[in-house]
């Protein structure tokens, strides 16, 4: 790697496939109109956020314009039996939906039997909010053998607590190789360099946030020319307020 900056220049050269991670329509159409942008993933925090009132009517309405592409829609019941009542009807939207399932319910409970009913049924599913491998594990033999599906580690959240998520997030893809039907999403990504590291590791999908991606301009950019912008913005910044001594 040249000391100024990878090599890389394009988004189109990386192997993995990044979607686009939120709940704003407009935001979703840009994205959509980005040939890079492989698929698309929300969820009932995102969503609330953008303001969205009625979850049906926004997720028919995207599916509508998105008809081409994945796209995840996560059940939002706590309990087992209404989850996969709300699991089955979002899978009734389109052929490119993938049902988000969490790892557990707020106490604590495994979701796995219920994955694995659902899989059995021919569900296409994403099953989300995984950290530590133990759930990577259990996930992974409940999806065996089923439909498409997509195992979403946080890999984003795992670093905030301070851990390295790179050694785990090559160990999770050990744990789905097995399983042809299964692959591996790092979600929640904090900055752009994420998205290099998962393409290196040989992740399959990363779950990207418009502000994030936003700074695909800057890959490949020239070090000493992105030194010299910076100090720029300083001086610039410091004339604009006046500032004097």
């Amino acid at each position: 790697m040249p000391p100024n900056g990878p090599i890389m220049k394009s988004l189109t050269e990386l192997k993995i496939k990044i979607f686009a991670d939120g709940a704003d329509r407009a935001g979703m159409l840009q994205m959509y109109s980005q040939p890079h942008i492989r698929g698309f993933t929300t969820n009932p925090t995102l969503m609330r956020k953008a303001g969205i009132a009625d979850y049906e009517v926004f997720a028919r309405d995207i599916l509508e314009a998105i008809p081409d592409r994945p796209i995840s829609f996560e059940v939002f019941a706590d309990d087992c039996v209404e989850m996969e009542r709300q699991a089955r009807r979002i899978a009734t939207w389109g052929p490119n939906v993938y049902t988000k399932i969490p790892v557990t319910n707020t106490k604590g409970e495994s979701t796995a039997a219920l994955v694995r009913h659902l899989a059995q049924s021919g569900v296409k599913l994403n099953i989300t909010a995984l950290m530590p491998l133990v759930q990577v594990r259990e996930i992974s033999d409940a999806l065996a053998d089923g439909p498409p599906a997509c195992i979403s580690v946080f890999a984003g959240r795992i670093a905030d607590t301070g851990v390295d998520p790179l050694p785990l997030m090559v160990q999770a893809l050990e744990i789905i190789k097995p399983h042809s039907n299964i692959e591996l999403i790092w979600a929640s990504p904090r900055e752009f360099l994420n998205i290099i590291q998962a393409d290196a590791i040989g992740c399959h999908i990363i779950t990207v946030t418009n502000d994030i991606l936003q700074k695909a301009s800057l890959l490949g950019k020239d070090l000493h020319e992105y030194s010299l912008d910076t100090v720029k913005m300083f001086h610039n910044d410091a004339a604009k307020s006046g500032f004097a001594l």
